[in-house]
């Protein structure tokens, strides 16, 4: 193995260790972890890794080349032999005939110019008459020996972006962190504080408390697990788990008292909910971040998060009810937020106190429907008007969407409580204070991400895609749920492993849509849940399980359906690459 790659390697380990040390040993917040392994990553990475990264983010790699012979007519008449070079690419809509590209090509651990110059020629064609599939014609006079002459496995790039990259290499550590930071934070910020003011609305104004109920009524108290699991991946789109399960395990405690059984079934139903939205279904951070990361459309996220949710909620309702709920008892105990006597109360409470069910459940629906409306608009090629098309792609924006989303959440607050303007301000500065902390995490997590790549780690296993699509997404998989089980956080394991890999999807070479390799990092995020993560401390306080209790529980649960996630996202990466 070269020095380079041994270099990269320690790099990557002593940025990991770094978060997990951090998080575990010396309790710092994850933003400070995180922040910290950054700048010592950066300080770690070569100015020529970084420059090759940036390099590579924006060329396009050569898949094809053929000398063309042809005759050149000189000033006098004559016709001259000559030979040019057909080059071909992968991807044509990057590089329009009217522009002007350099010819680079990697020699070691560095990019060095082979032609400055290239001029696309239209109206050629290879001397086979056959054009190579998917690919953009560009002729290159053969004027230089054979060994500078254009080759598979060089690549295309505008020169104002090579000499951005170059530019972009020579930035300060600092700079590069930042650069990282707010990037991220462009991408997310708007989403997760509008997500943070939905929840804390819906909390409120007992919108959340309604859909609930609707769901219990609708599938009756035989089905009330069901509708657990439908209520709690629901709520799980735009509510942060934690917020979930505090909102839904005082109704499976009032479920309980009505029933004198089954605690432990609705305990685990309403986690097997709410846990795969949170891993798989934007706008929660974790999916978000994956997703802008590798370059999914947020409406794809949503879609094929929710189909994989489907078959990995689904199992932990037939884990829990066929099997959990069979063989052990989790009697109801007292705890610190909810004596029984409030369990009673909250049991009983009037229908009338809670908004209509259809106003309480647009804010969740509403962005669904825009978001991905648009998606399919756009992957089905509709054609529309212009005004039309405009307005489709304004209220189909992820940002658009969750603002109407979280103006429908306020006024439904004012509505059911009757609020102040000053009372309405301080319950949405309470939810922005919130999901302040959360995009403060989650932009110091694309800063380390960004470092990361910049190591150019993902030049070690970009040879992987290439290989079978199984092969791929278990190996991103499994990186994740292993930065899950040491570090705790599932969003942190994530937006670390996204900055791993980001470099497959990047790479253009994937046999597959990058939605899969989205979908195999959420999954990867489940395993293995234990005393280092804060959701499983929340969910045996709020319950009243031991520790003991919530290994022998909670734990097995959601890493059966991380795996089930793992077997049904290679199914579709198989059957339905997408490419």
């Amino acid at each position: 193995m070269e020095a380079s790659a041994i270099w990269t390697i320690v790099t990557l380990g002593i940025g990991m260790l770094i978060v997990i040390g951090g998080i575990l040993v010396l309790r710092l917040h994850a933003f400070l972890a995180l922040t910290f392994a950054a700048l010592v990553v950066a300080i770690m990475t070569p100015q020529s890794a970084t420059r090759n990264y940036e390099i590579s983010k924006s060329a396009t790699e050569v898949t094809y080349t053929e000398n063309i012979e042809y005759e050149r007519a000189d000033l006098d008449g004559s016709l001259t032999p000559a030979t040019n070079v057909l080059i071909g690419i992968s991807d044509q809509d990057k590089f329009p005939t009217d522009r002007e590209y350099m010819l680079i090509r990697r020699t070691g651990d560095s990019f060095g110019v082979i032609y400055p110059r290239i001029n696309p020629v239209e109206g050629l064609s290879s001397n086979t008459g056959d054009e190579p599939p998917s690919t953009a014609l560009v002729m290159v006079a053969v004027d230089e020996p054979a060994d500078h002459r254009p080759q598979v496995g060089d690549f295309i790039i505008e020169p104002h972006l090579y000499t951005s990259a170059v530019k972009e290499s020579k930035q300060t550590v600092a700079s590069r962190v930042a650069s990282g930071f707010g990037t991220t934070a462009g991408k997310i910020g708007i989403l997760i504080a509008m997500a943070s003011i939905i929840g804390k609305c819906l909390l409120d104004s007992g919108a959340a408390d309604r859909i609930v109920r609707t769901a219990l009524a609708k599938f009756g108290e035989k089905f009330a697990p069901l509708s657990f699991v439908f209520s709690g991946f629901l709520l799980g789109v735009p509510v942060f788990f934690d917020t979930v399960f505090y909102l839904m395990i005082p109704l499976g405690k009032a479920m309980q008292l009505r029933t004198g059984r089954n605690y432990l079934l609705f305990v685990l139903t309403i986690v097997a909910g709410a846990t795969m939205a949170h891993s798989l279904v934007p706008p929660t951070p974790g999916p978000l971040v994956v997703a802008e990361e590798l370059g999914v459309d947020i409406g794809m996220m949503i879609l094929a998060g929710c189909c994989v949710g489907f078959f990995t909620a689904g199992f932990g309702y037939l884990y829990a009810s066929m099997f959990a709920n069979n063989i052990w008892t989790l009697p109801l105990r007292e705890t610190s937020d909810f004596s029984l006597k409030d369990l009673e109360a909250l049991s009983n409470r009037e229908e009338s106190e809670l908004p209509p069910f259809w106003l309480s459940i647009l804010p969740i629906v509403l962005p669904v429907v825009l978001i991905a409306g648009y998606s399919v608009i756009k992957a089905l090629e509709i054609e529309m008007s212009p005004t039309v098309g405009k307005i489709a792609a304004t209220l189909g924006d992820k940002n658009i969407a969750l603002i109407i989303s979280a103006v429908i959440a306020m006024f439904t607050l004012i509505r059911s409580r009757g609020l102040s303007r000053k009372e309405l301000a301080d319950a949405v500065g309470a939810s922005l204070a919130s999901g302040g902390i959360i995009i403060l995490i989650t932009s110091a997590g694309g800063a380390f991400g960004k470092t990361l790549q910049a190591t150019g780690v993902a030049t070690l296993i970009q040879d992987l895609s290439v290989t079978s699509p199984a092969m791929i997404i278990t190996m991103a998989w499994l990186i994740t749920a292993a930065i899950r089980t040491a570090q705790g956080s599932a969003t942190v394991a994530m937006m670390t492993a996204v900055g791993i890999l980001g470099g497959l999807a990047q790479s253009g070479t994937l046999p597959f849509h990058p939605v899969y390799l989205a979908l195999a990092i959420g999954c990867g995020s489940k395993p293995i849940a234990w005393m280092n993560d804060s959701g499983f401390w929340v969910i045996t306080r709020m319950s009243g399980m031991t520790e003991g209790e919530g290994l022998k529980y909670i734990t097995p649960m959601t890493t059966l359906m991380g795996v089930v996630g793992l077997v049904v996202t290679i199914a579709g990466a198989i059957l339905f690459p997408m490419v």
